[in-house]
């Protein structure tokens, strides 16, 4: 029933026989810089490198701060720290996301609260969130309670679906009408911009990973990103076990986390940024690959927003429905082309089950019909 897609996705990467859904991309000084980082010793926390991949990072966002982590998920929960979300409070987010989402507000004994998304960016719909900020909140103290639970509504933390950013201005005016803490979950989304600002800098703070299916890798890792000095200073700081400055004394002035990039990891995504606009490039091209061959199909290639520039970190398609989803599902990783279906909604899981949700029509719709096909750089000449 498929087999034109698969003929088409194959002739992309005619040297494979098990086609992965994104593989990394190493073809810089990914080596050279590992063997610098093995030789000099400094393979840990301290290092040249976790310096220059942070000073690298802040650059290429244009934000003022970037501070590495060991994953995008430490990252999340540092970000949501940074901002004062404490326990039992609310923090609103959208279901269609990783589930790193949810568990970082977790760990902080917080509670997610479930707004839809939009069909065209697939991230938080700032009318959904507006309908629940309506409904359920109240200004009190300079901060925002929801008046029906009783809780404080310490953040909204949206997420940039694959790649594709959501109408982050919008949502970010909410946030700032309803004063609350906004945090982009931009770990999917390095080398994409929402007019022409790139995400994760709309908000008090926002998180980028690279893990080894990412644009680029550190094999492991993540950032924070802000403007803030006071957070980031912070950030480093409870990040380093809250470790005082000092020449040997060993001094911990509250619970910190032993979240710091190594040194080898931030070494290679020196190397890897180093190769990202190449990257970059190369996805949008072979976005347009998709979208070109999908408008001669009944299949909808998921394209990128309007006001967005993607970095088209996987590509996605919708399927007519659940049952077409499954087939091409069954038929094309059967095949060796390995697609797969977007996460469960988090409000479907044990853990998040009991979360107030806003109604889902969209996110429940895109649970049905999307796939991720293979996304790798491609290269070659037709």
């Amino acid at each position: 029933m498929f087999d034109d897609v698969r003929a088409f996705i194959r002739n992309l990467y005619p040297e494979k026989d098990f086609i992965a859904l994104h593989e990394p991309y190493f073809a810089g000084n990914e080596k050279k810089y590992v063997l610098d980082c093995i030789d000099s010793t400094y393979v840990s926390s301290v290092g040249k490198y976790v310096d220059r991949f942070e000073q690298m990072m802040a650059d290429f966002t244009g934000a003022k701060y970037a501070i590495a982590t060991m994953n995008g998920t430490a990252a999340l929960h540092v970000a949501l720290m940074l901002v004062g979300v404490g326990r039992e409070d609310e923090v609103i987010t959208q279901p269609l996301t990783f589930v790193a989402t949810c568990n970082a507000i977790a760990y902080v004994g917080a509670k997610p609260v479930f707004v839809d998304v939009d069909r065209d960016t697939l991230g938080m719909s700032a009318q959904s969130l507006k309908d629940f900020l309506h409904q359920h909140a109240v200004l009190r103290d300079g901060a925002c309670w929801n008046r029906i639970s009783g809780k404080k509504i310490s953040a909204v933390l949206p997420m940039h679906t694959f790649g594709h950013p959501c109408r982050i201005d919008e949502i970010a005016a909410l946030c700032e009408e309803y004063k609350i803490p906004l945090v982009e979950d931009s770990a999917e989304s390095l080398g994409s911009y929402y007019k022409g600002v790139h995400t994760g800098r709309f908000g008090k703070v926002g998180v980028m990973s690279f893990n080894g299916n990412k644009t680029i890798t550190t094999g492991g890792g993540g950032i924070v990103i802000t403007d803030d000095p006071v957070l980031a200073k912070r950030a480093k700081h409870m990040t380093t076990t809250s470790k005082r400055p000092h020449p040997y004394e060993y001094v911990h002035d509250e619970v910190g986390y032993n979240y710091r990039l190594p040194n080898i990891n931030a070494a290679l995504g020196c190397a890897q940024l180093e190769s990202l606009p190449l990257i970059l490039q190369n996805k949008r091209e072979l976005a347009k690959k998709y979208q070109v061959f999908f408008l001669k199909h009944e299949i909808k290639f998921v394209s990128e927003p309007s006001n967005a520039q993607s970095n088209f970190w996987l590509n996605a398609i919708l399927l007519a429905d659940e049952t077409q989803r499954n087939s091409f599902l069954e038929e094309t990783n059967s095949h060796k082309v390995m697609t797969r279906p977007v996460w469960k909604l988090m409000n479907r899981l044990e853990m998040y089950k009991d979360c107030f949700c806003m109604p889902l029509v969209n996110s429940e719709w895109i649970e049905e019909r999307l796939v991720n096909i293979p996304s790798s750089c491609f290269f070659q000449s037709s």
